[in-house]
């Protein structure tokens, strides 16, 4: 028996609403998925063939990361860096990699109130790094994907679909690098950061510019003093609400 108009209705994909934008120019954008999954419900509807839809995969738990679909990751440490900022830190399987170019971001899909939201974020761990990745994001009073971030403990389960963009970068392509960063603005700066240390063959100079309002709100300071100790990597902080000024990675010792 044929299926009837209404049951085809049940099956055709939800638009999306705004709030599933992350605005972050990805490709493909979370419209781009519906138009995909909505020609594909169109034609199995024009064939009369339901089997054409189990083409459409909303998610996985495979962990292995993809731009068309969400792919669940488990969170397996939670530290709480600031009053409002954490770092969050997420299993991989066996020794693989996130599949990361520099410069990358990942959307995270979240569900407040019955309402999906989606926010763009960029994992602070080395492109090459094993077994996991970590991002680093600031929880605001009234933001809606804050809620849902606030609630995550160690061995919850997310979702997150990417890579999108990326930073076009090679060894000594560039004699100097100025990073300014504000915040966690600090976050796709620091693969790059590594990328270039840990490359004994680039002699890429790097300053970078940290905005911060204090300097317990500092992210990150153990590896930027770290990474401070190479010839060719300068830090400077600028501090909004302890006196305005530039501090020296030499007062990180203090």
């Amino acid at each position: 028996m044929d299926d009837s108009e209404d049951d085809w209705l049940s099956l055709k994909p939800n638009e999306p609403v705004p709030s599933q934008c992350c605005g972050s120019g990805c490709k493909p954008c979370i419209y781009d998925v519906y138009q995909k999954e909505l020609e594909q419900w169109e034609e199995a509807k024009a064939k009369k063939d339901r089997s054409l839809l189990m083409r459409k995969k909303q998610q996985s738990s495979n962990s292995k990361l993809t731009p068309e679909r969400f792919t669940a990751f488990i969170i397996s440490s939670v530290d709480q860096l600031t009053e409002d900022t954490y770092q969050y830190k997420f299993e991989l399987p066996e020794n693989s990699h996130l599949g990361l170019s520099l410069g990358q971001h990942i959307v995270l899909r979240g569900l407040v109130n019955g309402l999906e939201v989606q926010r763009a974020y960029t994992p602070i761990t080395p492109v090459n790094a094993e077994g996991y990745f970590e991002v680093l994001i600031k929880c605001y009073e009234t933001g809606l994907m804050s809620q849902y971030i606030k609630s995550w403990k160690e061995g919850d389960t997310v979702f997150w679909r990417g890579p999108f963009g990326g930073f076009p970068y090679a060894a000594n392509q560039y004699g100097e690098l100025l990073m300014l960063v504000s915040g966690t603005g600090l976050a796709p700066m620091l693969p790059i950061l590594r990328y270039i240390t840990e490359n004994e063959d680039d002699e890429t100079f790097v300053t970078l510019v940290g905005c911060f309002r204090t300097f317990e709100n500092i992210y990150m300071k153990s590896l930027l003093q770290d990474q401070s100790r190479f010839w060719n990597i300068r830090t400077l902080y600028i501090l909004s609400q302890m006196f305005a000024g530039v501090c020296s990675p030499a007062s990180l010792d203090q």
